[in-house]
């Protein structure tokens, strides 16, 4: 009887787990990093504070060539942030803004560049290292009022870089 049992049960196992692995929503795609602080624009799409495509489940991934200048890192599938009329909300902050980068897999940094309308406001030099979980930068913008800033990730070790864009008030 007891035998029966364990038969009846390892047979309902084999049954259900090939159902609960399908049904189950799949993992994010942890790989990379994106600004986190003050919201950036793929921040607000996994938020939910901006209805997004892709990014919202990906917010780390956006990851182009080095020398772009642009919120999507050239990666088509995620060419919404680019859309200024989007509705991107923006973060009131003085003109010195604390930005916290958030990582799911660290490489090497060569460095972090800001940019303000097409121009770089701050670089900040990684030394080849790799970062914990978590950098910091405060930069310092160029004026006041509302504004995008671009900020790169440029990675050490591959031709590569992380693209991010936050939308700010500047007060």
């Amino acid at each position: 009887m007891q035998l029966r049992r364990r038969i009846a049960a390892l047979a309902t196992g084999a049954l259900v787990a090939p159902l609960a692995v399908v049904a189950l929503p799949s993992a994010q795609a942890f790989a990379h990093g994106y600004i986190s602080s003050p919201p950036s624009r793929q921040a607000q799409c996994a938020q939910n504070t901006v209805s997004c495509g892709d990014i919202k489940w990906e917010p780390q991934s956006v990851e182009g060539p080095k020398g772009l200048r642009s919120c999507n890192g050239g990666v088509s599938r995620f060419a919404e942030l680019n859309d200024n009329n989007k509705g991107w909300r923006a973060t009131s902050t003085g003109r010195t803004v604390t930005f916290n980068w958030t990582f799911t897999a660290r490489h090497r940094t060569s460095n972090y560049e800001y940019y303000v309308n097409g121009s770089r406001v701050a670089v900040v030099d990684g030394g080849n290292q790799i970062p914990g979980a978590v950098v910091t930068h405060t930069v310092t913008l160029p004026s006041s009022g509302r504004q995008t800033v671009l900020a790169i990730w440029n990675i050490g070790d591959t031709t590569n870089a992380f693209y991010s864009c936050v939308d700010v008030t500047a007060g």
